[in-house]
């Protein structure tokens, strides 16, 4: 995938400056071709959410899991995709969010260019 503002941008928290090329990149541990960059953790938020790049290689899969009683937010910045929330699929393309209720098996699997999505969950995640 292409290099894009999130690679290197800044976030600004809690009156701090900190460049988004300095973060580092995390091979998940369960999905193979997926990598985390975590943005804002739970413990700078007193745990009310948490924000995270997502990247997910060519034709790879964040394959059906739940997030026990956090609500998924997904804003699509790069590449393309499908969620499958439940039986609906769900387009991703730049542009698109989708939400993801608590409790709520999906899965997310990338086009033939990858996918890019900024992942917010409610209380965080970690």
């Amino acid at each position: 995938m292409e290099r894009n503002q999130f690679n290197n941008g800044v976030l600004y928290l809690n009156g701090g400056k900190i460049s988004t090329s300095d973060l580092q990149w995390n091979s998940h541990p369960a999905y193979h071709g997926v990598a985390l960059k975590h943005l804002i953790e739970g413990a700078t938020t007193n745990n009310e959410f948490s924000c995270h790049l997502v990247k997910i290689e060519p034709n790879c899969e964040i394959e059906l899991h739940n997030h026990a009683g956090k609500t998924e937010l997904h804003e699509v910045i790069q590449g393309s995709g499908i969620c499958t929330l439940e039986s609906n699929e769900l387009e991703y393309e730049p542009g698109n969010v989708g939400i993801l209720p608590a409790d709520k098996n999906h899965s997310v699997k990338a086009g033939e260019q990858g996918l890019l999505l900024l992942a917010k969950f409610f209380p965080a995640l970690l």
